[in-house]
């Protein structure tokens, strides 16, 4: 079965970036499942599994604005630390869920200066050139359900579960 019509596709992978460090795989887990064509994982590793069958081993480079966009500066800003109530120890490195314009969004802290607090609002990745190797483990059709949730339902779902009515 070709990856056509939104299938629900899982596959195997290795993400490195363009040093060839290795920032995640899914080797020795579960594989990722997701919704084709739904705009559940980045845009160029969508884009070059459009046409893939069970079985497909490919290494496929993605340049920043297709993966986790370019670095945005004016995502960066120092905030008061009175934004952070109830938290004693706030330290370089701390990631927090935070409401943007364009839903939630992670922002990463980058410099505690007494009540002054500077984080980071841009994807840990952003910028990079990433690498994936990947292999096709499976490719089923969506169900009706999935297709109207724009995401997978299941046993192997990575992340919440779905709180859709």
């Amino acid at each position: 079965m070709k990856n056509t019509e939104n299938p629900v596709v899982s596959i195997h992978y290795t993400l490195t970036n363009k040093a060839g460090e290795k920032l995640d795989s899914s080797i020795g887990a579960e594989p990722l499942s997701y919704l084709h064509g739904a705009g559940n994982i980045i845009p160029g590793l969508e884009n070059a599994l459009s046409d893939v069958s069970v079985g497909d081993k490919l290494t496929v480079t993605i340049e920043a604005a297709d993966a986790y966009g370019e670095r945005n500066e004016e995502q960066i800003q120092t905030v008061s630390k009175e934004m952070f109530q109830g938290i004693d120890n706030i330290t370089v490195g701390m990631q927090f869920q935070a409401d943007s314009s364009n839903g939630p969004a992670i922002v990463t802290i980058k410099k505690v200066e007494g009540d002054n607090i500077t984080i980071d609002g841009n994807h840990p990745l952003a910028g990079e050139q990433l690498t994936f190797d990947v292999e096709v483990m499976d490719i089923r059709p969506a169900t009706e359900t999935e297709m109207e949730h724009g995401h997978i339902h299941g046993e192997h779902v990575h992340g919440e579960d779905c709180n859709h009515d």
